[in-house]
């Protein structure tokens, strides 16, 4: 087996079918494996993706296991040389595969390898990312990147050779199998967020780099998932930023992110709520920015509890342990 690909899905069974037909529909000699882990869902993922795909190996979690979980427990059943974990919105241009495969067995100390990601109407979306910092979670990223482009990289530089960078987008994450089991997978702290970012510090750690394929293209959905939740997932947002920090940064940092993260809250709330004023509600938009950010409050309010944000296992609790 040449590639193990990974889709972790959640009430997205249509799109994790264009998912799966962008993969066996690719132009290339690789031997392929599809391992779709179902967090759950409530659609009709269980009952179509079996009966449309009868060579894909489908897996069904009765409760939602987070991704990181799902995908360590896909990655155990998979048998390929590559790993490729594909979110299930994003879509293989037909060639994407051989070409991000081919690449990294011509470079042995590639970890982890990452495509650009292309909105639908095939313009350039954010590919790569800067690990998390002050800067990065209390600035404005879009004005980051525009002032400091060779520190902060982004859509708006169009790069055409190889590059490598900090962490990819893990809508298309190919990873080597070996440094998958020698890091032991993504850390299962991660529910929703942030796995493929502190995954991909930790391939540089152990000396491997990360690299962005500008020539790999994927069309994404991005964020098709956490849309249809986007309170309870900006609250998993925020706590996995919470887990990420507290892993890999000093408790000064972390008393610096909180403070700063109230105050930018406050701010946005303010501006959120004036905006909904002048426009007198009549923007679905901004009336979906507001409850946002209301849950986000009331979140905070309560002290940050756990059943608050995407439901879960009762033995999985936020910040757990791996």
């Amino acid at each position: 087996m040449d590639v193990s690909v990974i889709i972790v899905t959640r009430n997205t069974c249509e799109l994790t079918c264009t998912a799966i037909r962008s993969v066996l529909e690719s132009r290339d000699s690789l031997v392929k494996e599809v391992i779709v882990m179902d967090n759950g869902s409530s659609d009709d993922t269980s009952q179509t993706l079996p009966q449309q795909f009868s060579g894909m190996r489908y897996c069904r979690n009765e409760e939602n296991l987070g991704f990181a979980r799902s995908a360590n427990l896909a990655a155990r059943q998979a048998s390929g040389e590559w790993l490729l974990l594909l979110n299930s919105d994003a879509c293989l241009e037909p060639d994407a595969l051989e070409r991000a495969v081919s690449w990294m067995e011509a470079n042995p100390n590639c970890g982890v390898a990452g495509a650009q990601l292309l909105n639908p109407d095939g313009s350039r979306q954010n590919s790569i990312a800067n690990f998390p910092t002050l800067a990065t979670e209390l600035l404005n990223k879009s004005i980051l990147r525009r002032l400091f482009p060779r520190r902060f990289p982004g859509k708006e530089h169009p790069f055409t050779a190889p590059v490598e960078v900090e962490t990819v987008i893990g809508a298309f994450m190919l990873v080597r199998r070996e440094i998958w089991d020698r890091l032991g997978g993504l850390d299962e702290r991660f529910f929703f967020f942030f796995e493929e970012t502190d995954f991909c510090l930790r391939v540089r750690q152990a000396g491997k780099t990360v690299m962005h394929l500008p020539g790999v293209k994927v069309r994404h959905g991005q964020g098709q998932t956490a849309k249809q939740i986007s309170a309870a997932a900006r609250i998993e947002y925020w706590r996995s930023r919470d887990a990420y920090f507290a892993k890999n940064h000093n408790q000064a940092v972390r008393a610096v992110l909180a403070a700063g993260l109230v105050m930018r809250l406050l701010v946005d709330w303010i501006a959120a709520t004036g905006t909904l004023a002048l426009t007198l509600g009549g923007s679905a938009r901004h009336k979906e920015r507001w409850k946002v950010l209301a849950a986000l409050w009331l979140w905070q309010l309560h002290g940050r509890p756990a059943d608050m944000g995407l439901p879960r296992p009762k033995e999985i609790h936020p910040g757990a342990g791996r």
